[in-house]
């Protein structure tokens, strides 16, 4: 059985899918908004969550990147907005798929289906001898710790994890300061020139690996 945790702010919407889900062998534990729903993230190991953007307080956009920081659990937002800007900034904000509302039932069980199918947790990251462990909270080089910040392990975390994509300046504010955080480019080049030196001076070939594209952002190859 697959535990899911289904997000949103009324309570007919959250019996109805955990209605759906139920009889497909699917454990529902249902979050009536965010603050119930980060609790229950903190609390508990879901396989998936289901998660509405349309709610008081904290809305699924800012919801997605709490989550985000503290786990990699697949995401699906399940919601009324479908204009392709809202799609694509779920997706960028952590998302792994999107589905409208209204849903229809064989869809939403295909689309799950599908994601925990190719579900590989990755809680080590592994090149050429550095080793980027969620498990611990730490980077090694041959065994050796690389003493990074809170903000730079998750930063190399997300590099490492996705090689070959560029993340924009803006939307590594996003995945690691916040939606709504004040902070500037600026900032996040000053992390990651000092991620850098940092690992540069264990050894590793940093350079090799981590580029700048000039421009729009940075990436991993």
């Amino acid at each position: 059985m697959n535990k899911v945790l289904i997000v949103d702010d009324e309570k007919r919407m959250l019996d109805l899918i955990a209605l759906y889900l139920r009889p497909h062998n699917y454990v529902c534990q249902k979050a009536q908004g965010a603050n119930e729903a980060l609790s229950y993230i903190e609390d508990e190991t879901f396989d998936i969550v289901l998660l509405d953007i349309m709610m008081p307080e904290v809305d699924g956009w800012e919801l997605c990147q709490e989550i985000r920081r503290v786990s990699d659990v697949p995401i699906i937002m399940l919601t009324a907005r479908d204009q392709r800007d809202d799609i694509i900034k779920g997706l960028q904000l952590g998302a792994d798929d999107y589905i409208t509302k209204p849903f229809n039932e064989d869809e939403l069980l295909a689309r799950m289906t599908a994601i925990l199918r190719r579900r590989v947790p990755k809680v080590h990251v592994e090149v050429n001898g550095l080793l980027w462990n969620k498990e611990k909270f730490n980077l090694t080089y041959k065994t050796v710790p690389i003493k990074l910040t809170p903000k730079e392990f998750i930063m190399i975390g997300h590099f490492m994890k996705n090689p070959n994509q560029v993340f924009a300046r803006e939307q590594l504010i996003d995945l690691i300061w916040g939606f709504d955080s004040e902070t500037e480019g600026r900032t996040v080049d000053s992390h990651v020139r000092n991620m850098r030196d940092k690992i540069r001076q264990s050894g590793f070939p940093i350079d090799d690996h981590f580029k700048t594209v000039w421009g729009v952002g940075y990436k991993w190859v």
